[in-house]
């Protein structure tokens, strides 16, 4: 990627909206997109001097629709709209979502449907460079526009801007936070999966697992997209391994949670597919209310601000998520009991007490899982009451906690599978049945570069941060997409 990010209305990437939002790369407006929204603007002007009817331009919101604004009003009603949405709560946002939220607000109006002068995004952009950190409430929308973090956003960082029609309906009106809470939110899970499937490849070298549940026709006669991709990624880690040889297997047919590995996480990787393509066209759709139609002389209202695509797409990755950790937990816990692992009792370097182990570290991988799983309750189909403006506000979608509560599960499944790695870790170590295949060879590098073997009277690894944190990284996620070299 280059020094700056040229945004354009409509080729923005999630790669470079995490680029600007977390690595502080500088942005700017990409050649001919002043002009694209200065043309825009005349076209708002010029329908202002018509004297027409235009909502949220010329009129009133909501129930207040049937209102003229009078043009000595214009400023003062632009500026009072930003500060009665002011209607957050809670805590701040994180500042990676805050930026990322100011990346997708000005490629909106860069997109030119929007009206504004171009000296919005400029503040915009200016701000994201010079590392500004504005003050952004994360609670309080339900994702029909993310009016109030918005509303935060636009009290900071334009309030000593005078807006004129249109402007402060555009800075509040669209669902930048949610669209930017959720390309943070996928990019992380995108990473966990990919973590989760090397994982599972090194508990299949732990547990003695039967590879035959990765031959080629396992995807051949059940061609997703997803599942093949999963069987290429645990056929490579595992390339090298002994699991290829002859009587390598423990058993005929293992656990389910072994036994369908490829086939839950193939499932989890097509529901995240679905939900990164849908992100695609929010991170660079119009999303405003009314339109500035391209070439027209004409501005339109429509539900743009309706994000209910994106907000059921990721209540669709939470779920299949959720199934991928609890096999995950599944398998690290079979390694801890000895009728099916044939290893010592909770992974203890020798049988007897007192002999440290990870036995205990299941109540706390239950925990954990249960909370991911919890998280995985769909949010976009929550009903609304009939609001007070008439009933016109009858929708909502709860995008932003759709997107909210995916980075939790994202937060909680790190911690799900560093209790993985570390059962098959130490599972493998004690198992010391011949070679490992050259990425879960990596992997079992990775982890005891965090974590030590649990040996005989010691307790608990005390240092499991530093392994969650190593998750987080993608340090896991770069080896299944650079997979080291079997020799």
């Amino acid at each position: 990627m280059g020094v700056t990010v040229l945004i354009d209305g409509s080729s923005l990437t999630a790669a470079e909206l995490l680029a600007v939002a977390r690595d502080y790369v500088e942005i700017a407006l990409a050649p001919g997109t002043v002009e694209r929204m200065a043309e825009s603007r005349a076209r708002v002007e010029r329908v202002l001097a018509y004297g027409a009817s235009v909502y949220g331009m010329t009129t009133g919101l909501g129930q207040h629709k049937r209102h003229r604004i009078a043009p000595g009003e214009i400023e003062l009603f632009n500026r009072q709209l930003i500060d009665n949405h002011r209607i957050g709560h809670g805590g701040s946002a994180p500042g990676d979502v805050v930026r990322a939220t100011m990346v997708r607000l000005a490629n909106g109006f860069a997109k030119g449907t929007t009206g504004v002068r171009p000296l919005l995004a400029q503040r915009l952009i200016t701000a994201l460079n010079d590392h500004e950190r504005p003050v952004v409430r994360v609670l309080g929308s339900s994702g029909v526009a993310d009016l109030a973090p918005l509303a935060d956003l636009a009290h900071e960082l334009f309030g000593d801007v005078p807006l004129q029609a249109k402007e402060g309906l555009a800075l509040v009106n669209s669902n930048a936070f949610s669209t930017a809470f959720a390309a943070l939110a996928l990019t992380d899970a995108r990473d966990l999966v990919d973590t989760i499937s090397l994982a599972g490849a090194l508990d299949m070298e732990a547990f003695g697992a039967n590879v035959s549940i990765l031959h080629d026709a396992v995807g051949e006669l059940r061609p997703y997209p997803g599942l093949l991709t999963e069987l290429t990624a645990l056929r490579t880690a595992l390339n090298g391994s002994r699991l290829w040889h002859d009587g390598a297997a423990r058993n005929l047919q293992d656990p389910l949670s072994y036994r369908g590995i490829a086939q839950i996480g193939g499932a989890t990787r097509d529901a995240l597919g679905f939900a990164l393509a849908q992100l695609g066209v929010e991170l660079n759709g119009h999303q405003d209310n009314p339109i500035v139609v391209p070439g027209e002389e004409l501005i339109i209202s429509a539900g743009n601000y309706e994000a209910i695509a994106i907000a059921s797409a990721l209540d669709f990755v939470r779920i299949a998520l959720a199934s991928s950790l609890t096999s995950a937990l599944e398998r690290a816990m079979k390694l801890l009991q000895t009728p099916l692992s044939g290893l010592p009792g909770g992974l203890s370097e020798r049988e007897g007490l007192m002999f440290g182990g990870l036995g205990a570290i299941s109540w706390s991988a239950h925990a954990l899982a249960a909370e991911a799983r919890l998280l995985a309750q769909p949010v976009s189909f929550e009903l609304a009451t009939t609001t007070p403006e008439e009933g016109i506000g009858d929708r909502i979608t709860m995008a932003p906690l759709a997107a909210r509560r995916l980075a939790e599960q994202v937060s909680l499944g790190r911690r799900v599978v560093a209790i993985e790695l570390l059962c098959s870790a130490q599972a493998v170590e004690l198992r010391d049945a011949g070679a490992l295949g050259a990425s879960t060879a990596r992997a079992l590098e990775l982890v005891r570069s965090a974590v030590g073997f649990s040996a005989a009277g010691t307790s608990y690894p005390s240092d499991v941060e530093g392994l969650v944190s190593l998750i987080a990284s993608g340090a896991f996620a770069a080896v299944v997409r650079e997979p080291p070299a079997w020799t």
